[in-house]
């Protein structure tokens, strides 16, 4: 496993929107660069991986989810510097899915997983991130 901080190239991760019952699939982070957010699920690429296997090996490592990886619906640069110096870099694709099986339950490197609807999100803490892509979506509306 490389290291994700200070990296000398961008990473390639991917994330899933998984909607089931009108909820949502999130998990709180549990590392950086979004400790203590709660965020679609989802993380790195590995080597001779499909952005399609990831996302669906991601999201089960994360959440014990089964999914099916549907289109890219969202895509984006994560970068955050400390001082000088480029701490984290991820070009990030978040994926359309649809559930397949299972009980969200915290595995990998998240503290919590479950399914929330629309009216919970403002008391969560959701990364901004994932607002803007629910916003996008028509999950939530958009104050955010």
């Amino acid at each position: 496993m490389t290291n994700t901080e200070y990296p000398d190239k961008p990473r390639v991760a991917v994330g899933a929107v998984v909607i089931h019952n009108d909820c949502i699939l999130l998990v709180k982070r549990g590392k950086p660069p979004a400790q203590g957010e709660w965020a679609i699920p989802g993380g790195s690429v590995e080597l001779g991986e499909t952005l399609q296997t990831a996302v669906e090996r991601e999201i089960y490592e994360e959440t014990g989810i089964n999914i099916q990886a549907r289109k890219i619906i969202y895509t984006f640069d994560s970068i955050i510097k400390e001082g000088a110096h480029i701490r984290f870099h991820y070009v990030i694709l978040d994926f359309e899915a649809s559930y397949v099986a299972g009980e969200p339950q915290a595995g990998d490197d998240v503290l919590e997983a479950g399914w929330f609807g629309p009216e919970q999100l403002q008391a969560l803490g959701v990364n901004t991130r994932t607002l803007h892509l629910l916003t996008k979506i028509g999950f939530i509306q958009g104050s955010t």
